[in-house]
């Protein structure tokens, strides 16, 4: 069974016709024998539309009760067990009822297509996901139904169902679309012609890049290569250079001529990295493309013609915008330049455009000398012995009484053009070829001490030598070049991957980034600087390093990420190859800083939620636990005033007493409460001493029956370091947690033993215990597991005793009693220092005996 087909009719607003449409549709379909059903479609009181219902299969509705009152939703799994050919849903983006299927009627939809079921549905342009912000500075008004674009866009078939403003505010008048007593509201607000005229602008828009893609997809699929001229599309050429910008606004001018024109620039460096374009001049020039309303790109090709066209071809452009080529004119001997190229190869489906600038036939600047590139001491190394070595081999050779032969002489010239190439590069590696001909025809060649040469022979091998030293030195100094070149390559390489596998690993923050930045490019100092719009000033994100600058006009190289952020490097000037690395570290930068203030604001979010979750559950918990005993103690005081009624001794002594457990009650509340309220906002400071366990716990034991605890804390054992006020309320908590839930005359265990360095505090109850899932949920606040028998609390007992025993460096778990029940386990670090080894015998006791003041807290 395959996918369902998904039709869709969008609108640029209600009332347009959409609903008409479909069902005008609907009932073609069913002429042709179509088994199509209306799964929702909802008329809102318009004649024509309601008539267009008759005569179409309904599938019953489904109806749902929400705040009092009833509300029909479609009922998909009557849809789905009736298994039509085509379904008929409208309102695309509806939100359903709470308690229905699913949140969104494009997810019901979505269950449709899974199953088979072709659907046709309806959509205003206002409810794409998208354009959200859009809508709502045209109209004022926020969509709060929407549907994801990508359901739209991947549906089988989009059809626009288009009406002109002033159409759409006659049928408005006339009362075709809303009720008579909305229409003058209407036309005045939400249907006023500005709106109107942008929605409908919107949509024809939105549908025109849907047309786009299928027609992308078509090109693809069956290979066209030429352009169709469908709407004109320009591509500029960009260099780098300053007459970019002249470039790109006449694109832009061309672009307007035309209706629906786009502008895409493109800059293309080739794959070696060698072309000296200016990183901040693009980054202007992106910049002026997109606040122009064009696209960016950056591609990579060694031929720029070539490269050029097979883009415009690909992306089915028009028109092509090159500048005037900077090359002056004794540099077109090399070749004819990449504009009068692409004009001759474009072929008649692309214009090309040569747009002339103040820089044109000014020169591109000569290249950087590879000698820059070696350093100051090898280049004169290779000139020393380019021009140096042929010279003492000449003296020395004079002088040596050994005839070695012209061919010998020349041998011992070549090696040292080849280390002159080897060292200083090619122009010393020339040099040492022509000084060194020289040289062999002067002392070496007869006539000796003449440039004329007799013999034939040696014209030919000097020539000869001359050519091949020549040929050397080039391979010499290619091979060295891509030497150098596969070094650094090798090096950019590892130091991305290094920051990539860094970055996706989380491991590098913000300032450990800029300090990579520094170490990498041996800089002082690294300043990521941020500003709010284009003339707002700069500030400090981050930095690393002494006197970072404040602008980016104050840094010795300064990498534009974007026109608000920028990295700012003092120390040194940067040669244009190691751009390409510190462009790859900005951009990452500005994605840290980024993912930074999402975790911040994710924690800030995360705190705020927990804030006002523990906000809504106090408020549902103390409405009633509060209430009561109040309730209590004003029912008992006000019998106590009653003049009609005379009490005995023992019921004042009742009613008093019941005064005493209630206030007693408000007062464990509100300890409870306040003691959350201080581990929320982190004010817990615990005061760590030694202290023996026998002094605390038996005071803890006072907030429980008499009879309800046995206490066994062994003498011997070792002191713990705790808060001993925190220590005793968090006990508290826990017996009296234990003691709600254990059974009736079985005594809670409080036992503790020593286990090396740790001391456990266990209290054991034979309760009905508590699932292994739900183990970690009881420590949470206000979180009360089934009911307790006796007692009242909100749920904050073990919450608190837990953020005291962490806040004393200390854990509670909770474990399964062998036999039934819960066990807790409160874990203390041991004081420094040994057991004590006092004969006597464990303290043993029951809550019955402790004489001390009742713990302050309740669960």
């Amino acid at each position: 069974m395959g996918r369902g087909k998904l039709r869709i009719y969008l609108g640029a607003a209600p009332g347009v016709g959409k609903t008409y449409a479909m069902l005008s549709e609907a009932h073609r379909r069913v002429e042709r024998g179509t088994d199509c059903v209306v799964g929702f479609v909802e008329h809102h009181d318009r004649p024509r539309t309601e008539v267009m219902l008759h005569g179409l299969e309904h599938v019953p509705r489904r109806t749902l009760e929400y705040r009092g009152a009833a509300f029909t939703e479609m009922d998909v799994d009557a849809v789905l067990a009736r298994r039509p050919a085509v379904a008929l849903v409208d309102e695309l983006a509806h939100t359903n009822v709470p308690g229905s299927r699913n949140a969104k009627r494009w997810q019901d939809v979505e269950e449709l297509l899974a199953a088979g079921i072709d659907v046709i549905s309806t959509v205003n342009i206002q409810h794409l996901e998208s354009l959200g912000d859009v809508v709502e500075s045209i109209t004022g008004v926020r969509q709060k139904e929407t549907v994801p674009d990508e359901v739209v866009r991947h549906a089988d078939q989009i059809e626009l169902v288009d009406m002109s403003p002033q159409a759409l505010r006659r049928r408005m008048a006339h009362g075709n679309i809303y009720q008579p007593d909305k229409v003058d509201a209407a036309l005045s607000n939400y249907f006023r012609p500005g709106n109107l005229t942008a929605l409908r602008e919107l949509a024809l828009l939105w549908t025109a890049d849907r047309v786009d893609e299928y027609l992308r997809q078509y090109r693809g699929e069956h290979g066209i290569r030429t352009t169709w001229q469908a709407r004109e599309r320009i591509v500029v050429g960009l260099t780098g250079g300053p007459e970019g910008r002249t470039l790109i606004r006449r694109a832009a001018r061309l672009a307007e001529k035309g209706a629906g024109g786009e502008v895409l620039a493109v800059y293309i460096a080739r794959s070696d990295g060698l072309t000296a374009a200016s990183p901040k001049e693009l980054a202007v020039q992106r910049t002026l493309v997109e606040d122009l309303g064009g696209t960016f790109h950056h591609v990579i090709g060694d031929d720029i013609p070539s490269a050029l066209l097979e883009f415009a071809r690909g992306v089915n452009a028009t028109q092509i915008v090159l500048g005037s080529s900077r090359r002056r004119t004794w540099q077109y001997v090399l070749g004819p330049g990449v504009g009068a190229t692409v004009a001759r190869e474009s072929g008649p489906d692309l214009d090309v455009h040569i747009v002339t600038h103040e820089e044109a036939a000014k020169g591109r600047g000569l290249p950087v000398a590879r000698g820059a590139r070696l350093g100051r001491s090898r280049l004169l190394a290779g000139w020393l012995v380019g021009l140096g070595g042929p010279a003492l081999l000449t003296l020395l050779l004079t002088h040596v009484d050994a005839d070695l032969g012209l061919a010998n002489d020349m041998l011992l010239f070549l090696a040292l053009n080849v280390a002159a190439a080897l060292l200083g590069g090619l122009y010393p590696a020339l040099a040492s070829a022509a000084f060194g001909s020289l040289l062999l025809n002067w002392f070496f060649t007869p006539p000796i001490h003449r440039i004329t040469i007799a013999d034939p022979k040696n014209i030919v091998a000097i020539a000869v030598f001359f050519f091949v030293a020549m040929s050397v030195a080039s391979v010499v100094d290619l091979a060295a070049r891509r030497t150098h070149q596969a070094a650094r390559l090798r090096a950019e390489s590892e130091t991305l991957s290094l920051l990539a596998g860094s970055v996706l690993r989380g491991e590098t923050t913000l300032e450990a980034l800029l300090e990579r930045v520094r170490e990498t490019f041996s800089m002082d100092s690294v300043a990521l600087l941020e500003r709010a719009g284009g003339v707002e000033p700069w500030t400090r994100a981050a930095s690393v390093g002494p006197h970072p600058a404040a602008r980016p006009e104050e840094a010795d190289v300064d990498m534009p990420v974007n026109d608000r952020l920028a990295l700012a490097l003092t120390g040194r000037v940067l040669p244009a190859e190691d751009r390409r690395v510190l462009g790859a570290f900005a951009a990452q930068a500005a994605v840290v800083l980024d993912r930074q203030r999402l975790v911040d604001e994710a924690e800030e979010a995360r705190k705020l939620a927990e804030g006002n979750k523990i906000r809504t559950s106090l408020l549902a918990a103390v409405s009633h636990d509060l209430r009561t005993p109040l309730a209590g103690i004003k029912a008992a005081v006000s019998s106590l005033r009653s003049d009609d009624v005379e009490w005995s001794e023992e019921d004042v002594a009742a009613l008093l007493e019941g005064i005493e457990d209630g206030a007693d009650r408000l007062d464990h509340l509100v300890g409870n409460l306040l003691d959350m309220s201080r581990l929320q906002t982190g004010t817990v400071t615990p005061l760590i001493r030694d202290i023996d366990l026998d002094e605390v716990v038996p005071m803890a034991l006072g907030g429980v029956p008499d009879g309800s605890a046995d206490l066994d804390v062994p003498e011997t054992l070792p002191m713990v370091r705790v808060d001993k006020g925190l220590l005793e309320r968090a006990v508290a908590n826990i017996v009296e947690n234990a003691v709600k839930y254990s059974p009736e005359g079985v005594p809670v265990l409080v036992a503790a033993s020593a286990l090396g360095e740790r001391v456990e505090l266990r209290v054991v109850d034979r309760g009905p215990g508590v699932p292994d899932e739900s183990k970690d949920g009881i420590f949470e606040p206000f979180q009360r597991f089934g009911d307790a028998p006796r007692g009242a609390g909100v749920g904050l007992g073990l919450a608190v005793a837990r953020g005291f025993v962490e806040a004393m460096g200390g854990t509670i778990t909770a474990e399964d009693t062998p036999g039934g029940g819960l066990t807790m386990v409160l874990t203390l670090s041991a004081a420094n220092g040994e057991d004590r080894t006092s004969p006597g015998t464990p303290a043993r006791s029951s809550s019955s005996d402790s004489d001390a003041s009742p713990a302050q807290a309740v669960s």
